[in-house]
């Protein structure tokens, strides 16, 4: 094996197709797979190879990552890519997938000879295309030296939570995390649109908390692209944000307990798509509050 790995990557949507060319342009040989095959043709430009189906992107791969919508996807599309994998391969699993189904993962890469490593990542469109994300990442000492070229490509920094990815320990602070994005986002449309309805210019609302405890650049920055109208293109869509929301939830309730804030902003997320809004960023749940388009 060279000193670059060569790696496939099994779904190029808003993360993959950015972690893909980040990829490229650390100068590894890069295979690329999408169920639309649209959404990765652009990847060949920047050097990657296209593959019509998820065998044919392993194929002779040192390492597999898979960035697909979730769980039961990743699951279906490993199988399909079975004929192509070979023992010893390292599988590093980016999607946001819960807890649930970590152990059916891992123990799918066991019975393929696969060394799995669970690593979802943290942040959107942007740090993902910079090659800033933060990756999460459980897994064995032995295959490290061949993912961490991978992840020193597409992210600033790998916080490592232990050795055995089939745990799923990245997977379980990949929800805690998300549960804090997910709420903030939620509360910014709430106040945004609670300001609206009262007659608030929601400029003096960030003068009052400016450079208090409860100023977040995060809550400007999303604050932003609603009152400016840059929704598209999504830094993490909305319907996304729903089922991230969702496993939040079911992964409380396996544990014991009631997540009423995540549970309201996934009803909120499902309100927004419902509305025509769920392929834009996450923010644009702030649409939940209205009965109507005319209202906002």
């Amino acid at each position: 094996m060279t000193d670059q790995p060569t790696v496939s990557v099994l779904g190029t949507g808003i993360m993959g197709a950015a972690m893909a060319r980040n990829l490229c342009r650390a100068g590894m040989s890069v295979q690329v797979w999408n169920r639309t095959r649209e959404k990765a043709e652009p990847l060949a430009a920047d050097g990657a190879r296209v593959a019509g189906t998820p065998a044919e992107a392993v194929e002779g791969a040192d390492v597999v990552l898979t960035m697909l919508y979730d769980g039961h996807t990743v699951m279906g599309v490993m199988r399909e890519a079975v004929p192509g994998l070979r023992p010893g391969t390292v599988w590093a699993q980016s999607t946001t997938a819960g807890t649930e189904l970590a152990g059916d993962l891992a123990a799918f890469a066991r019975e393929h000879g696969l060394v799995f490593y669970d690593a979802p990542v943290l942040g959107t469109r942007q740090p993902a295309e910079d090659g800033k994300l933060t990756v999460l990442a459980a897994g064995p000492d032995a295959g490290r030296e061949t993912v961490a070229p991978v992840f020193d490509a597409v992210g600033a920094k790998t916080l490592w939570t232990g050795d055995d990815g089939g745990a799923g320990s990245a997977s379980r602070l990949k929800l805690v995390a998300n549960s804090w994005v997910l709420a903030a986002t939620a509360a910014t449309g709430e106040v945004l649109a609670l300001a609206k309805a009262l007659g608030v210019d929601p400029e003096r609302f960030f003068e009052l908390i400016g450079g208090g405890p409860l100023d977040m650049g995060y809550l400007r920055a999303k604050s932003a692209l609603v009152l400016e109208d840059r929704l598209t293109p999504a830094q993490f869509a909305v319907g996304t944000a729903e089922k991230d929301a969702r496993l939040i939830v079911e992964a409380g309730e396996r544990g014991g307990v009631r997540l009423d804030v995540a549970a309201a902003a996934a009803e909120r997320f499902a309100r927004a798509a419902a509305l025509g809004h769920g392929d834009e960023d996450m923010v644009a749940a702030y649409f939940a509050s209205f009965e109507n388009e005319d209202e906002h």
